[in-house]
């Protein structure tokens, strides 16, 4: 004859309670807002014996399946699979905007883009700068989605130049004097892919001056250079207060010198 067993729940680990309970948690509105509750509670007059229902478990696996969804995790209906493809597909298409007359881009990702534009906006023969997102598999990101980790996206500057007013090469030299291309994924404080080293091309041409040119940095340093020279991708444009930041003001509202050949120092941040 058989007989049913029962369900023997051990009370939650020091961990799980962590994890459980925000009161315990010295971080209380993330253990609020993104960890799912447990699947039992203590009663107020034992501490040793938890209560259980099926109820709760429903409640805690369809938390738990939301919360890894949020993450990027969990299974996903071929309908949501269908679009994150085709984000992907036109996120990683070539960039299709055309220069002025006579001009070429080009793309560089050296940190945080606020510093990295006003170093190329004072060059010689740049005649526009933008910034904004490209290298990554998300259509249209905005600066919280890139910020995230998730999309793969750089922060990069896309620079206008011509070519008869100015060369690539001094493009280079300020690309490499503005950043240290051997930290990966950080310059400074700012961590995270979004901040790789990377010069993005757009013609063959480009493409052998900028090997070159790394190879002959590599020369100069004693740690390995990790930045990728990759062909150009479609370039979002980044939120309009992120445009020429630092000539705006800034975070502190102390415009800084756009001006061509300006070799003033520049604040970071404003």
């Amino acid at each position: 004859m058989l007989r049913a067993l029962p369900i023997i729940i051990n009370p939650p680990s020091p961990l799980l309670r962590f994890l459980s309970f925000p009161s315990a948690s010295p971080f209380p509105s993330l253990s609020s807002t993104l960890l799912p509750p447990t699947p039992y509670s203590l009663s107020p007059s034992s501490s040793k014996t938890p209560k259980f229902s099926f109820a709760s478990l429903s409640i805690f696996k369809t938390s738990m399946t939301s919360w890894l969804g949020k993450l990027g995790f969990g299974s996903r209906t071929p309908e949501a699979s269908m679009e994150n493809s085709a984000s992907a597909s036109i996120a990683q298409g070539p960039d299709d905007d055309i220069p002025a007359t006579g001009q070429q881009f080009l793309q560089f990702g050296a940190g945080c883009f606020w510093g990295v534009e006003l170093a190329f906006q004072r060059v010689p023969g740049v005649t526009k700068t933008e910034v904004g997102y490209s290298q990554g598999f998300l259509h249209n990101p905005s600066y919280e989605d890139v910020c995230s980790g998730t999309t793969n996206h750089v922060e990069v500057v896309r620079v206008q130049y011509d070519p008869k007013e100015g060369s690539f090469e001094s493009l280079l030299d300020v690309f490499w004097a503005r950043h240290d291309p051997t930290t990966l994924n950080r310059q400074g404080n700012d961590v995270g892919t979004q901040y790789r080293s990377g010069i993005y091309y757009y013609t063959p041409e480009q493409e052998k001056a900028a090997m070159e040119s790394l190879e002959k940095q590599q020369k100069l340093l004693n740690r390995k250079i990790v930045t990728e020279i990759l062909p150009a991708k479609k370039f979002y444009r980044a939120e309009e207060y992120h445009q020429q930041y630092l000539e705006k003001g800034g975070r502190f509202g102390f415009k800084q010198s756009a001006a061509k050949g300006c070799n003033d120092p520049i604040r970071c941040y404003g």
